[in-house]
């Protein structure tokens, strides 16, 4: 850990992770579509990708690209969302981490795709923002993809503000050697218009 906590913690708790499934859950009976992140990365990714979750949460997103094909590892903070992400499905890779220390979990770099959605980004903990899209982009293969998904303003966050902006968080993907291949204004793919989410897909460089 870093010492300090994650804005998520501090909106938690750290005793989510059931309350956060059964919404999604009730979403999903009443006929919502709670796979639009899985879908919009499916379609960027070749078959059986490496996938790192940063942030998975109940493992929401990795499960459904599971079973998609496609082989991934979901990291997370909260204990209560992980321990529902491994009941839901105990064969996957799930890890108990902090997202500023993730080179200290020993994980194999080189993955196709990293992932950070849910508003991972605006909810890390004060100050730790650029270290750690430092720590997703090293994850990366030459050429690999990292996506992410964040709101903007209060209206899209659990926040009465938004801790960063879209130019800010784009200078730390260029200091982490990021560059831009798509933004999007929704998972379902709609152009960016400058408003309060954005979906954003930065690229590592080939060698």
């Amino acid at each position: 850990m870093t010492g300090q906590r994650d804005r998520w913690a501090e909106l938690t708790g750290g005793q989510a992770g059931e309350e956060y499934a059964q919404r999604f859950a009730r979403l999903a009976e009443s006929g919502h579509d709670i796979h639009g992140e899985a879908s919009f990365c499916a379609a960027l990714l070749e078959p059986a990708s490496r996938v790192l979750d940063a942030g998975c949460g109940t493992g929401r997103i990795a499960i459904r690209l599971a079973e998609l094909g496609h082989h991934c590892t979901g990291v997370d903070v909260d204990a209560s969302m992980l321990a529902v992400a491994r009941r839901e499905a105990p064969a996957q890779d799930w890890l108990l981490g902090d997202l500023a220390r993730l080179d200290a979990l020993g994980l194999d770099p080189g993955f196709d795709l990293v992932l950070a959605a849910g508003n991972v980004i605006p909810l890390l903990a004060p100050g730790t923002g650029a270290r750690v899209v430092g720590h997703l982009a090293a994850a990366l293969r030459p050429g690999g993809l990292l996506v992410t998904g964040m709101g903007l303003d209060a209206a899209h966050l659990p926040l009465d503000e938004a801790p960063m902006t879209i130019t800010e968080f784009d200078r730390w993907c260029a200091g982490a050697g990021l560059t831009l291949r798509q933004r999007c204004a929704t998972w379902n793919g709609d152009p960016y218009d400058d408003g309060g989410y954005a979906v954003s897909v930065h690229t590592r460089p080939a060698a």
